[in-house]
This record gives C-alpha cells, sequence and structure tokens, in this order.
C-alpha cells in the first residue's frame, strides 16, 4: 500500500481539532495537516532506502516461496 499525504494529514488533524471548532476552522486545520502530511510522505518516499535482505514470504498457492530481497528498495 502506498503512503498518503491527505490521508495522513486528515488523521492528524482528526485527533487535534477541537470538536468545538467552527467549520471554518476545521477545514483551515485540515488544509495545514495535509500539507505537512503530504511533505512528510514525500519526504520518506525521496530520502528512504529499503536495505537487501528483508525476509519475505508468500503463502496460499503453489507458487509459495519464502526467501530474502535480493537488492536495495525504494519506499513508495
Amino acid at each position: 500500500m502506498a503512503m498518503d499525504g491527505d490521508a495522513l494529514g486528515l488523521a492528524i488533524a482528526a485527533a487535534v481539532l477541537d470538536p468545538g471548532a467552527t467549520a471554518e476552522g476545521k477545514a483551515m486545520c485540515e488544509d495545514l495537516w495535509k500539507k505537512v502530511g503530504n511533505a512528510i510522505v514525500d519526504h520518506i518516499v525521496n530520502n528512504a532506502e529499503v536495505p537487501a535482505g528483508i525476509s519475505v514470504s508468500t503463502t496460499g498457492t503453489q507458487y509459495a516461496q519464502s526467501g530474502s530481497t535480493t537488492s536495495a528498495g525504494s519506499v513508495i
């Protein structure tokens, strides 16, 4: 699953919003936190690296396999 900056921002806004805030205040807070959420996601996607050697496995079919990743990857 790819990261979603808008969803991250809205989740943070929901955690910090005053239930008694005006509709305008809520909208401003949500817009701000969506920008922050997108900045966080962009930073992670552009800078994080996944090292080789992470254990992986699949189950449920005759093609199920287990092993380790063989090269570094990026975060999406």
